[in-house]
């Protein structure tokens, strides 16, 4: 059994992680300020960066999704160890790197069904199906990089930490969710690299495309966990 001291530690342990990641997360959002560098001067530029809004509330809401995952597994699984320390660092180097094509990706998605008038930094570019294929290559990988590291986060959890049977549940669905994240990432990325080598522009809507599989996962979802509370013992 731990003493006082251990329990101490290692609740100072989970809070100086789970504030880093916090703060890493609301680092890359800072990033996606709809102003750019610089606050407007005037209202033509006021007007400018207010375009930008939509791009940047998709933008949030996807960090905004991949940051409450990892806050759902510090309330379900509750475990502090060299694997739950090394693969939240992991989750903090992608979600630094993923910030990136993430922008493009709803800005140039944006800009092009509004003919320009929302995001229009991205209006003037033209990019070769080649360009476009690439953007949803370093997308989906990046993409399929977190939400891979936050399953292995549970999975971690489910085979090493002590849980409670609701716990066990609960640790056990988020684990198949983002699994299953993972995997549409993966399979928009190859979609997406076949699209580059062929050269068919026809087929890169299909790597965006896929990510629509994902309004299939709550019922996947709710149909596994009413297996789970089956099997598993009261």
């Amino acid at each position: 059994m731990p003493t006082g001291i251990e329990v101490r530690h290692e609740r100072t342990e989970s809070a100086r992680l789970d504030n880093f990641v916090d703060g890493a997360f609301a680092f890359a959002i800072t990033l996606l300020v709809i102003s750019g560098a610089s606050l407007p001067r005037n209202v033509a530029a006021l007007e400018h960066a207010l375009r930008g809004i939509p791009a940047f509330a998709a933008c949030f809401a996807q960090l905004a999704l991949f940051w409450h995952g990892h806050v759902r597994w510090r309330d379900v699984v509750r475990l502090t160890d060299g694997p739950s320390l090394r693969l939240s660092l992991l989750l903090v180097f992608f979600a630094l790197i993923f910030v990136f094509p993430l922008n493009m990706a709803y800005g140039g998605f944006l800009s092009s069904i509004s003919g320009g008038a929302l995001s229009p930094d991205f209006a003037a570019e033209a990019p070769s199906v080649r360009g476009i294929a690439a953007l949803f290559v370093c997308f989906g990988l990046s993409y399929t990089c977190m939400a891979g590291t936050l399953a292995l986060l549970f999975r971690h959890g489910v085979r090493k930490a002590r849980l409670s049977r609701e716990d066990a549940i609960l640790a056990r669905v988020n684990l198949l969710l983002w699994s299953a994240c993972a995997a549409t990432g993966l399979l928009s990325t190859i979609a997406a690299l076949f699209a580059a080598a062929t050269q068919i522009g026809g087929l890169i809507p299909v790597s965006g495309f896929i990510y629509g599989l994902l309004g299939f996962s709550g019922t996947l979802m709710r149909r596994y966990r009413k297996l789970l509370e089956g099997a598993l013992p009261a």
